[in-house]
């Protein structure tokens, strides 16, 4: 099984009150993009990876991946997150035919085991994500009234990495483009495409950073591990 690993770090990340894009903040030290970028590199089966950041930034983060050797490019994203995926897929090579694994630089704290996971089942089924499942009641609320309570027991959280096979992912964007869509994650497109996505168990250490506080506490994380 051969894979290869897109990181979507091009979101200026508002929520996080800061004067660069959220994937180039630092977390105890390392800067998001290098944490994940790191997690891919230690993953067996990914063979190389692609960073997507914002135009502006191209130089800055080959400067701060410069360590990693499976770095096969950087390329400029666009204004929406999936306009950033599909300029990473454009950087696929037309040969390859392995699983693409499309990763939230914001996210840096991905497990090498939970990456190994998401390649074999996308290499096995054509499409799958880690997912959280849902602890708390969730309710279905409409202008502020609570209309109903969902069965938590069928809802979870989706992930990344999400692993597909590259032929399949290229065709549900390429549908998703034509008809106009905006897509939340990757395995809405191909969802859309009545293909199977299959949910493995993800992991609370993959949350994703988004604020302050995501931030506070991944460093709190790491210091317990002492990983700083």
């Amino acid at each position: 099984m051969k894979a290869l690993a897109i990181l979507v770090a091009a979101g200026r990340g508002e929520r996080m009150v800061a004067d660069q894009p959220k994937a180039f903040l630092p977390v105890a030290g390392v800067p998001m993009l290098l944490r994940a970028a790191r997690a891919f590199e230690a993953a067996p089966s990914v063979e190389g990876i692609l960073a997507v950041v914002p135009e502006d930034k191209a130089g800055a983060a080959r400067e701060i991946l410069g360590e990693v050797r499976k770095l096969r490019d950087v390329v400029a994203g666009g204004s929406r997150r999936q306009d950033s995926v599909r300029a990473g897929l454009r950087a696929v090579p037309a040969a390859f035919d392995g699983v693409v694994l499309v990763h939230d630089a914001a996210r840096p704290l991905v497990e090498v085991a939970l990456i190994e996971a998401v390649a074999t089942a996308a290499a096995q089924s054509g499409a799958a994500l880690p997912v959280w499942h849902l602890v708390d009641t969730v309710k279905h609320v409409r202008d502020g009234i609570v209309e109903r309570t969902l069965d938590r027991g069928e809802l979870a959280a989706a992930q990344t990495p999400q692993g597909f096979r590259v032929g399949l992912l290229r065709r549900a964007y390429d549908a998703a483009f034509h008809d106009g869509v905006t897509l939340t994650d990757e395995a809405m497109a191909v969802e859309r495409l009545r293909e199977p996505v299959v949910a493995i168990k993800g992991s609370p250490r993959n949350r994703k950073l988004t604020t302050p506080e995501d931030l506070a506490w991944a460093e709190t994380v790491l210091r317990a591990e002492g990983h700083e």
